[in-house]
């Protein structure tokens, strides 16, 4: 039991913290924040998350950009050159994997994600899996696809609705 919710912490730690580093680097535009600024030319993932850890802790990419100072400027276009944040982490692989079996811990982390609630996340599991064959239509669907094709079913499960409606 403890092996498994070590699993299910450090997988949503992992995918936390990669959404944060996501975010973080966008907002403002590329280089914003003091973090930014102290580990500006360092590549890997320690400088990325010192500088991610910096900005969101101390504020100052906030007031960057409210300020137009610490490297923020807020007219640039807000992008992300990246790839999925599930192929990032591996996870597709792994929810296609439960998702075909109904149950296990990606799906798990995958339902938090999208913010399901603890007591619908079998009924998740149960829609998600009677419907594998829509959510991955092909094997080389991307994270992208998978996400809204999720999003449809889940649209049309009048438990689960409520949770599709994702922020545009």
């Amino acid at each position: 039991m403890t092996k498994r919710l070590l699993g299910k912490g450090l997988l949503f730690g992992v995918l936390s913290m990669a959404s944060a580093g996501v975010f973080a680097e966008a907002a403002g535009g590329n280089g914003c924040g003091w973090g930014n600024m102290v580990f500006d030319g360092q590549r890997g993932f320690v400088p990325h998350f010192l500088a991610t850890t910096t900005n969101g802790t101390s504020g100052n990419a906030t007031f960057g950009m409210t300020s137009g100072t610490n490297g923020c400027d807020t007219s640039v276009k807000l992008g992300y050159g990246g790839r999925s944040i599930f192929a990032m982490n591996g996870m597709l692989d792994n929810i296609a994997e439960d998702m075909a079996q109904g149950q296990g811990e990606a799906l798990d982390a995958y339902a938090t994600l999208l913010g399901i609630e603890q007591q619908d996340r079998q009924h998740f599991a149960q829609v998600t899996h009677e419907h594998f064959g829509e959510i991955f239509a092909s094997e080389t669907a991307t994270g992208e696809q998978v996400l809204a094709a999720t999003l449809e079913v889940m649209s049309r499960d009048g438990r689960l609705a409520r949770y599709a409606k994702q922020p545009a």
